[in-house]
This record gives C-alpha cells, sequence and structure tokens, in this order.
C-alpha cells in the first residue's frame, strides 16, 4: 500500500508539471486587427483582445475544450466554412487529436444534422492528413497522452511481438517508465521473481490493452486503471489489436528481484481476445 501511495504521488506530480506549463502558454490571437483593423478596429480588438485574449484564457476550460465546444457549436450551426477550418486547425495546435475530432462530428451528425457533418469531416481530414501518413498512427497517439512514447524499445525487443517504446520518467524514490505498444504489440509471457516483496504495478494512461495472468481471463486496460502484479505470477501484457496502448510500470521494491521471460504469446491466444 505505501509503494502505491508512493507511485501515485509522483504520478501526480509530474501531471501537474505539465498541467502548469500548459496553463502558461497563453492564447493570443492577431487575426482581427490584421484583416479588418483599419476597416473595424473596434471589432477587431473585442475579437482579439476580448474573445481570445480573455475568453479563451479562462481557467475553467482547457484550450483543448475550448476547441472542442467552439467545433460543435459552429458545426451545429451549420457553419463550415474557413471559420470552421480556422478553429480545426486551431483545435489541432490545442491537442485535439484526430481521433476525438472523428468521434465528435460523429456524434454530431445525430444532432446537427448528416449534411454539416459531412461537411466538417471534409475539412477536419485535411486538417489531420498528416498524422494519417508514414507513422500508423504513433503522432496522433502520442498527441493523446501527457507522457513521452520515449524511443523503440530494442534491448527488450526480443522479449515483444510488435514493436513498443520505452520513455522512463523518473530515476528517484520509485524509478518508473511510460511504455507504449503498437497495435497488436504484446510483451512474451513473463515472472518477476522475488523472495520478498517485488511485482510490478502498472497504471494505464492512454489507449485500449490487455493484461493477463497464467489460468485467468485476460482482463482490458483503459486509461485510469491500475493493475497490481504479484511477485512469482506468470503472466502478460500488451496493447489491443485495434489500438495503441500506453502504461506506465513501476518495479515494486523487494529480495532478490529478477525477471524471468518465458514464451511468446501466440497468435492463436491473442486472437480470442478480440479487439
Amino acid at each position: 500500500m505505501k509503494n502505491f501511495a508512493l507511485a501515485l504521488l509522483v504520478l501526480t506530480i509530474s501531471m501537474s508539471n505539465v498541467q502548469i506549463s500548459m496553463a502558461q502558454e497563453k492564447i493570443t490571437q492577431t487575426a482581427g486587427r490584421v484583416q479588418l483593423g483599419e476597416f473595424a478596429p473596434e471589432f477587431a480588438e473585442l475579437n482579439d483582445d476580448i474573445l481570445f485574449g480573455e475568453v479563451w484564457n479562462r481557467p475553467g476550460l482547457s484550450p483543448h475544450d475550448r476547441s472542442m465546444v467552439t467545433i460543435a457549436t459552429l458545426v451545429g450551426k451549420g457553419i463550415v466554412d474557413s471559420s470552421l477550418s480556422h478553429h480545426l486547425q486551431f483545435a489541432r495546435s490545442n491537442g485535439v487529436t484526430r481521433t476525438e475530432i472523428s468521434e465528435m462530428l460523429t456524434h454530431i451528425a445525430f444532432y446537427a444534422g448528416w449534411p454539416n457533418a459531412w461537411g466538417a469531416f471534409r475539412l477536419a481530414k485535411d486538417v489531420w492528413a498528416e498524422d494519417n501518413a508514414g507513422d500508423g498512427g504513433k503522432a496522433a497517439f502520442q498527441n493523446e497522452m501527457i507522457f513521452p512514447i520515449g524511443e523503440p524499445n530494442t534491448a527488450y525487443a526480443k522479449y515483444f511481438t510488435g514493436n513498443s517504446y520505452l520513455a522512463p520518467i523518473s530515476t528517484e524514490q520509485i524509478p518508473f517508465s511510460n511504455v507504449t505498444f503498437e497495435p497488436g504489440c504484446r510483451n512474451n509471457w513473463h515472472i518477476h521473481r522475488a523472495s520478498e516483496g517485488g511485482g510490478q504495478m502498472l497504471v494505464c494512461v492512454a489507449g485500449k490493452g490487455w493484461y493477463q495472468e497464467e489460468g485467468k481471463p485476460a482482463v482490458q486496460m483503459l486509461p485510469g486503471d491500475v493493475i497490481h502484479i504479484p511477485a512469482n505470477v506468470k503472466h502478460w501484457h500488451g496493447a489491443a489489436a485495434d489500438s495503441w496502448f500506453a502504461h506506465l510500470a513501476f518495479s515494486i521494491p523487494g529480495k532478490d528481484t529478477s525477471n524471468e521471460w518465458l514464451e511468446p504469446v501466440s497468435d492463436e491466444e491473442y486472437g480470442k481476445l478480440g479487439k
């Protein structure tokens, strides 16, 4: 319980630091003055200084959430012109992911009308086009979480089916790392050996994955889930077939600790889990 509390404290501090740094990035806008400065200076001032300078920087909602609200409102009113395109680009810069915008527009379609959603999708597809190319969705997945994906996990690649990535987050108190799995990637069956204490704790931060102990049904992992892995228990974990997945991995201190890597999770075993 003590290890769990310390691990969550470290996680909370890390997330707080990211939130603070994001809060320091004030949104500024000059489009009003650039386009209407001489023609309508008062309107330009209201646009740049009040709407974007004050309302968009209020603490009650993040820029990410304000972008989502703004886009939903515009689409709901049937505005699918250059102003929506601007806000879609702004949303992407505020961290709205391709997955989020796709899900939101699909949801809006049932309330704001199918033609409005189609118009918005045509614009959104161009704005997030580069997220579809070349990296299999890796860049888009990075935008979904505050922790870095890190570098290819080459040191342990022989114990994984598919590609994984490792990003050390802290080396103090309780060292832990963020481990990211591409869709379908999973590690081999393995055991965290210890004569006392030991084991591992996983904190799911993004995507969808699976965890399974030998002789038990697989458990789906979603953001916010915490998995406690006792020492000397055979198990595996990894991504779902249709989703990137990331978890923080905490090694619990113990006596005579070591990792024993075993056979891969077969395609047949893994295929029974579905998506």
